[in-house]
């Protein structure tokens, strides 16, 4: 979570927005409500609009319960948050969202979409609101991203990597090696990325803006638990051969 303190008080007259995302792309971070709560201060002393990135917020497991940066007091009075359908319900690439909070915030993002662009298609509309009216769909969704996550876990620890699961989120970030033990050195984790693609045939992003860091995703296609196992040990096989050095 991003460190307000450090902030000169030059860098916070300038600021006029504090962008939050939690649970975070890519790390599958999840905020506290103790940071919440400072950064409703923060953006009270400093006079700046918090957004609130939560499209991620419904796909909590492991005990993490979803946490709404407007449920903090104050929140609705400096800020807003945004919601999505395309993660909790399976509807991307249907852009379905909405934004609530900060009635004049909203009003503004209002004015410049009016300008911006129209409606969605109405079924999609009307299927997003079945969605809503079923916040079950959600929960099986993260029961199943957490199984996943719980198989990818071991795998990639089998494998070397010092991984973590997230609490939330369908993504798994991990440190990428240096090199390969009597093989090739990897300078960054596009490098790292890019073998393992071309060489391994296991699709990763890079992440090389605070260090050398891949993101692995549990949105692959299977019919059920066992073929999510088969899918595993697939990967597992694949990376049985290389010694990684981290």
């Amino acid at each position: 979570m991003p460190d307000l303190a450090s902030l000169t008080a030059a860098q916070r007259r300038k600021a006029k927005l504090l962008y939050l995302n939690y649970p975070n792309n890519p790390t599958g971070a999840t905020a506290t409500r103790e940071f919440y709560e400072k950064a409703v201060r923060f953006a009270y002393d400093n006079e700046i609009i918090i957004v609130s990135d939560a499209a991620y917020a419904a796909l909590t497991f492991d005990g993490e319960t979803p946490l709404s940066f407007l449920s903090v007091a104050g929140a609705k009075d400096v800020g807003v948050e945004i919601h999505s359908l395309s993660k909790a319900y399976n509807m991307t690439g249907w852009r379905l969202a909405f934004i609530c909070g900060n009635e004049l915030v909203v009003k503004g993002f209002a004015a410049v979409k009016d300008n911006n662009d129209s409606g969605q298609f109405a079924p999609i509309q009307k299927a997003g609101v079945y969605c809503l009216q079923h916040p079950e769909i959600s929960v099986k969704t993260s029961l199943k991203y957490s199984r996943r996550h719980d198989l990818l876990v071991e795998v990639l620890r089998s494998s070397g990597f010092p991984v973590t699961k997230p609490k939330a989120s369908f993504y798994l970030y991990a440190a990428a090696p240096r090199r390969i033990k009597n093989g090739p050195v990897f300078h960054s984790a596009e490098d790292f990325s890019e073998y393992l693609i071309t060489e391994k045939l296991i699709s990763t992003v890079p992440w090389d803006d605070a260090g050398a860091y891949i993101r692995f995703s549990v949105t692959f296609p299977a019919r059920d638990a066992a073929e999510e196992r088969r899918l595993m040990a697939e990967i597992k096989h694949r990376l049985a051969d290389v010694e990684f050095i981290f």
